[in-house]
């Protein structure tokens, strides 16, 4: 249910919800409570009402996105769907971007599955002698 009216106003953490930017309600109003969530870069409660030209800046992790409130909506839809009440401006694109591409060019950490065999033991020692 997309609402273009601009007299309506939904609850943030529904909003960001139906956005997709959280699984479920309980997290976006955690994330809203923590402050990891600013509507017109000022701190808000998830009751807090959201309109049609809000700006709202989200933090998900290592992600940060700053969106402008394009269209309203409380019913969590498909994907497209919710691609459509926002707009993340050029900036907020960009750094995320810089970030990804930082996570990415960063080393994986090397996880052992369960014991390790007589080739990974020989490996660790090999490496425990070259440090």
């Amino acid at each position: 249910m997309v609402v273009e009216d601009k007299a309506e106003k939904f609850r943030i953490d529904k909003w960001l919800c139906a956005a997709r930017f959280f699984k479920t309600r309980a997290l976006a109003a955690d994330a809203v409570e923590c402050g990891q969530v600013h509507v017109n870069e000022v701190r808000v409660k998830p009751a807090k009402a959201v309109a049609v030209g809000d700006m709202l800046s989200i933090s998900t992790g290592q992600k940060q996105y700053v969106v402008e409130v394009l269209a309203l909506s409380n019913k969590r839809g498909p994907a497209t769907e919710a691609q459509k009440l926002y707009c993340e401006t050029d900036e907020s694109r960009q750094r995320r971007e810089v970030i990804a591409a930082q996570l990415k060019a960063q080393p994986q950490p090397f996880y052992f599955k369960g014991r390790p065999t007589k080739r990974d033991r020989r490996e660790i020692e090999r490496f425990k002698k070259g440090a």
